[in-house]
């Protein structure tokens, strides 16, 4: 390994998260030394493309992380319950992207562009947000730093690959049977058919009549905005598009606001691309959206009876943004402040 390059280890290299990891440490020419690349018994053994030769996939049960500096994770909560200390005991940072540390008092929950400061007090782990969680707060902080945020309700239409390769298998052969005229399939990863529907039903009910992916989103807004005492509201709905979250977000601040000043703070905040042009239907969609980065802002607008509400659109890529993208944004941050 030369000097400024590190080991890294994808966990989960073989899922979809996992493999769009690998393409971004490619993409944005991250400073890997040495690859290791690790998944389940059954996918062990495999071969993947990396830097002009390949990698052999690793039996997780039996690797070790001597040496890795970063390992990112995506193999599913109960794998990192597992594995995720014994990687960070010897030595690597863990940057994991399940629900299994989110809201752990000791594991700091980051989104860079949010509350970057929060990476320096890791104790060897470091969690992602949930996907619908990212791109809400990407948007949300700069508008709370400029007028506060009283109370935010959001409605979330999310795609069928945020539920892994499964969902979105059981959404095209949905389509495909609905299309020729056939009985569809039994659905096992929704609870529904999702071909040409919508269901307000992600993760599992609680006592309190919302889903654990809408308790998620309040839970992990407070505590990567530093604000426990911050009012939010969430509604969940899978829809039947294969890539890419839609959020309508609706935020009562602290004070009245001007849509131009939205505008402009907006589209000179990190991770934001605003596209708000009404008169030529321009707005964020799931499938431009596809393979980019940015979290996708449009639709802004003051509420019509209330001065002091915003009311906005965002989309964003759920397995860049709202995944791989902002754990190799952690170890980026992590790596720049070791060189």
């Amino acid at each position: 390994m030369s000097r400024g390059e590190f080991d890294v280890a994808v966990v989960g290299a073989t899922g979809a998260v996992g493999r769009q990891m690998l393409s971004i440490l490619r993409e944005r020419e991250f400073p890997v030394g040495r690859l290791r690349v690790m998944a389940s018994h059954r996918s062990a053994g495999k071969r993947i493309e990396w830097g002009g030769g390949e990698v052999v996939v690793e039996d997780l049960e039996k690797a070790d992380f001597d040496g890795v500096d970063f390992a990112l994770f995506s193999a599913g909560s109960s794998v990192s319950r597992a594995h995720a200390h014994r990687a960070a005991d010897a030595g690597a940072v863990v940057i994991d992207n399940t629900s299994a540390f989110r809201m752990d008092d000791d594991v700091p929950l980051v989104v860079p562009e949010v509350n970057a400061e929060a990476i320096g007090s890791h104790d060897g782990i470091i969690a992602n947000p949930n996907c619908s969680t990212i791109q809400m707060v990407v948007a949300l902080k700069p508008i709370a730093d400029r007028w506060g945020i009283e109370r935010v309700v959001v409605s979330t239409y999310q795609s069928a690959s945020g539920a892994g390769q499964s969902g979105v298998d059981e959404l095209l052969e949905g389509v495909g049977a609905y299309m020729a005229g056939e009985q569809e399939p039994e659905p096992s990863t929704f609870a529904h058919p999702l071909a040409f529907d919508a269901l307000a039903h992600i993760d599992v009910f609680d006592d309190s009549g919302y889903t654990r992916e809408e308790l998620k989103m309040v839970r992990e807004t407070r505590k990567i905005m530093d604000d426990s005492q911050m009012q939010i509201s969430a509604t969940c709905v899978r829809i039947p598009v294969v890539r890419c979250h839609s959020e309508a977000v609706t935020a009562d601040l602290g004070s009245n606001v001007d849509v131009d000043e939205v505008r402009q703070l907006l589209a000179e905040s990190p991770g934001v691309e605003v596209m708000d042009n009404p008169d030529n239907a321009e707005y964020p969609r799931s499938r431009p959206a596809t393979g980019t980065d940015p979290c996708w802002v449009g639709r802004i607008r003051r509420d019509v009876h209330r001065e002091n509400t915003l009311h906005f659109w965002v989309v964003s890529d759920n397995l860049r943004k709202g995944a791989a993208l902002n754990a190799v944004q952690i170890a980026e941050h992590l790596a720049g402040e070791r060189q």
